[in-house]
Protein backbone atom coordinates (compact mmCIF):
# COMPACT_ATOMS: atom_id res chain seq x y z
CA UNK A 1 0.00 0.00 0.00
CA UNK A 2 2.96 2.43 0.70
CA UNK A 3 4.35 1.66 -2.69
CA UNK A 4 1.14 2.80 -4.67
CA UNK A 5 0.42 5.64 -2.34
CA UNK A 6 4.26 6.32 -3.57
CA UNK A 7 4.04 5.85 -6.83
CA UNK A 8 0.45 8.30 -6.92
CA UNK A 9 2.20 10.72 -4.92
CA UNK A 10 5.16 10.82 -7.49
CA UNK A 11 2.50 10.61 -10.12
CA UNK A 12 0.63 13.91 -9.33
CA UNK A 13 4.04 15.86 -8.56
CA UNK A 14 5.38 14.82 -11.94
CA UNK A 15 1.61 15.75 -13.70
CA UNK A 16 2.39 19.71 -11.47
CA UNK A 17 5.45 19.98 -12.94
CA UNK A 18 4.65 19.69 -16.18
CA UNK A 19 1.37 21.84 -16.22
CA UNK A 20 3.52 24.58 -13.78
CA UNK A 21 3.58 28.13 -15.87
CA UNK A 22 6.81 29.67 -17.17
CA UNK A 23 7.65 32.68 -15.71
CA UNK A 24 6.70 34.49 -18.73
CA UNK A 25 3.51 32.59 -19.01
CA UNK A 26 3.00 33.63 -15.26
CA UNK A 27 2.50 36.98 -16.24
CA UNK A 28 -0.09 36.46 -18.87
CA UNK A 29 -2.97 36.16 -16.06
CA UNK A 30 -4.81 39.63 -17.36
CA UNK A 31 -7.95 38.59 -18.76
CA UNK A 32 -9.60 40.29 -22.24
CA UNK A 33 -12.92 40.59 -23.29
CA UNK A 34 -13.47 39.32 -26.99
CA UNK A 35 -12.22 41.43 -29.42
CA UNK A 36 -15.65 42.30 -30.61
CA UNK A 37 -15.72 43.65 -26.96
CA UNK A 38 -12.64 45.52 -27.53
CA UNK A 39 -12.61 49.45 -28.35
CA UNK A 40 -11.76 50.71 -31.58
CA UNK A 41 -9.15 53.50 -30.85
CA UNK A 42 -8.34 53.96 -34.37
CA UNK A 43 -10.07 56.60 -36.72
CA UNK A 44 -9.41 55.64 -40.49
CA UNK A 45 -11.04 58.91 -41.43
CA UNK A 46 -8.75 61.17 -39.11
CA UNK A 47 -6.49 63.55 -40.53
CA UNK A 48 -3.46 62.08 -38.96
CA UNK A 49 -0.99 64.59 -39.84
CA UNK A 50 -3.41 67.58 -38.61
CA UNK A 51 -3.52 65.67 -35.10
CA UNK A 52 -0.14 64.66 -35.16
CA UNK A 53 0.76 68.50 -35.47
CA UNK A 54 -1.46 69.42 -32.33
CA UNK A 55 -0.35 66.84 -30.32
CA UNK A 56 3.64 67.90 -31.17
CA UNK A 57 2.56 71.38 -30.04
CA UNK A 58 0.65 70.13 -26.83
CA UNK A 59 3.57 67.85 -25.96
CA UNK A 60 5.45 71.34 -26.15
CA UNK A 61 3.26 73.23 -23.50
CA UNK A 62 2.98 69.37 -21.27
CA UNK A 63 6.39 68.75 -21.62
CA UNK A 64 5.17 65.28 -22.00
CA UNK A 65 6.73 62.64 -25.13
CA UNK A 66 4.45 61.40 -27.54
CA UNK A 67 3.42 57.59 -27.55
CA UNK A 68 2.07 56.51 -30.64
CA UNK A 69 0.44 53.27 -31.08
CA UNK A 70 0.33 52.26 -34.97
CA UNK A 71 -2.33 49.82 -36.27
CA UNK A 72 -5.90 49.31 -36.96
CA UNK A 73 -9.47 48.38 -35.54
CA UNK A 74 -9.19 44.98 -37.78
CA UNK A 75 -5.92 44.12 -35.60
CA UNK A 76 -6.77 41.78 -32.38
CA UNK A 77 -3.38 42.89 -30.88
CA UNK A 78 -3.99 46.37 -31.35
CA UNK A 79 -7.26 46.31 -29.68
CA UNK A 80 -5.83 44.18 -26.57
CA UNK A 81 -2.51 46.87 -26.03
CA UNK A 82 -4.98 49.70 -25.78
CA UNK A 83 -7.11 47.77 -23.45
CA UNK A 84 -4.18 46.35 -21.66
CA UNK A 85 -2.67 49.74 -21.04
CA UNK A 86 -5.56 51.40 -20.02
CA UNK A 87 -6.90 48.77 -17.75
CA UNK A 88 -3.41 48.33 -15.70
CA UNK A 89 -3.84 50.68 -13.24
CA UNK A 90 0.43 51.32 -13.27
CA UNK A 91 0.79 50.97 -16.56
CA UNK A 92 -2.43 53.96 -17.32
CA UNK A 93 -0.50 56.07 -14.90
CA UNK A 94 2.99 55.98 -16.18
CA UNK A 95 1.00 56.80 -20.03
CA UNK A 96 -0.79 59.31 -18.37
CA UNK A 97 1.75 61.38 -16.70
CA UNK A 98 4.74 61.53 -19.40
CA UNK A 99 3.07 60.69 -22.87
CA UNK A 100 0.30 61.62 -25.45
CA UNK A 101 -1.03 58.77 -26.56
CA UNK A 102 -2.03 58.79 -30.22
CA UNK A 103 -3.74 55.81 -32.14
CA UNK A 104 -2.09 56.08 -36.22
CA UNK A 105 -4.06 54.07 -37.95
CA UNK A 106 -3.49 51.80 -40.90
CA UNK A 107 -6.17 50.59 -43.20
CA UNK A 108 -7.29 50.08 -46.40
CA UNK A 109 -9.23 53.03 -45.99
CA UNK A 110 -6.55 55.30 -44.56
CA UNK A 111 -2.84 53.78 -44.65
CA UNK A 112 -0.98 57.18 -43.56
CA UNK A 113 1.91 55.91 -46.07
CA UNK A 114 3.63 59.70 -45.52
CA UNK A 115 3.57 59.99 -41.78
CA UNK A 116 5.04 56.35 -41.58
CA UNK A 117 7.40 56.70 -44.66
CA UNK A 118 8.03 60.14 -42.06
CA UNK A 119 9.14 58.27 -39.04
CA UNK A 120 10.02 54.41 -39.99
CA UNK A 121 12.71 53.22 -42.78
CA UNK A 122 11.31 52.14 -46.20
CA UNK A 123 12.57 48.83 -45.52
CA UNK A 124 11.85 48.24 -41.74
CA UNK A 125 9.12 45.13 -41.10
CA UNK A 126 7.02 45.30 -37.99
CA UNK A 127 4.23 43.68 -37.25
CA UNK A 128 1.21 45.49 -35.88
CA UNK A 129 0.75 47.15 -33.53
CA UNK A 130 3.99 48.74 -33.22
CA UNK A 131 4.79 51.83 -31.53
CA UNK A 132 6.49 55.34 -32.48
CA UNK A 133 8.26 57.26 -29.55
CA UNK A 134 8.71 60.95 -30.44
CA UNK A 135 9.76 64.01 -28.09
CA UNK A 136 7.87 66.86 -26.50
CA UNK A 137 9.53 68.50 -29.86
CA UNK A 138 8.50 66.48 -32.22
CA UNK A 139 11.83 64.24 -32.41
CA UNK A 140 11.44 60.45 -33.45
CA UNK A 141 13.04 58.62 -30.16
CA UNK A 142 12.06 55.37 -30.88
CA UNK A 143 10.39 52.68 -33.35
CA UNK A 144 9.14 49.86 -31.31
CA UNK A 145 7.77 46.10 -32.35
CA UNK A 146 5.42 45.17 -30.31
CA UNK A 147 6.06 41.44 -30.24
CA UNK A 148 9.16 41.40 -27.33
CA UNK A 149 6.52 42.69 -25.16
CA UNK A 150 4.35 39.89 -25.57
CA UNK A 151 3.13 36.81 -23.02
CA UNK A 152 1.46 34.40 -24.07
CA UNK A 153 -2.02 35.80 -25.45
CA UNK A 154 -1.53 39.24 -24.19
CA UNK A 155 0.89 41.63 -23.00
CA UNK A 156 4.17 41.36 -19.73
CA UNK A 157 3.11 44.31 -17.47
CA UNK A 158 7.33 44.63 -16.52
CA UNK A 159 8.17 44.43 -20.19
CA UNK A 160 5.38 46.82 -21.30
CA UNK A 161 6.29 48.67 -18.26
CA UNK A 162 10.18 48.80 -18.95
CA UNK A 163 9.30 50.20 -21.95
CA UNK A 164 7.30 52.99 -21.13
CA UNK A 165 9.63 54.07 -18.62
CA UNK A 166 12.40 53.70 -20.87
CA UNK A 167 11.13 56.95 -23.27
CA UNK A 168 9.75 58.95 -20.35
CA UNK A 169 10.54 62.92 -20.98
CA UNK A 170 14.26 63.28 -19.09
CA UNK A 171 12.52 66.07 -16.67
CA UNK A 172 9.99 63.51 -15.47
CA UNK A 173 10.60 61.52 -12.09
CA UNK A 174 10.16 57.27 -12.83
Amino acid sequence: MKKIFIAIFSFSLIISALNAQTPAEAKDTFKYPESSALPKPYHPEEDAQKKLNELIKQAGTSHKNIFIQCGGNWCSWCLRFNYFVHNQVELKSILDKNYLYYHLNYSPENKNEAIFSKYVAKNSKYGYPFFIILSDKGKLLSVQESGVLEAGKGYNPDKVKEFLLKWIPANHSK
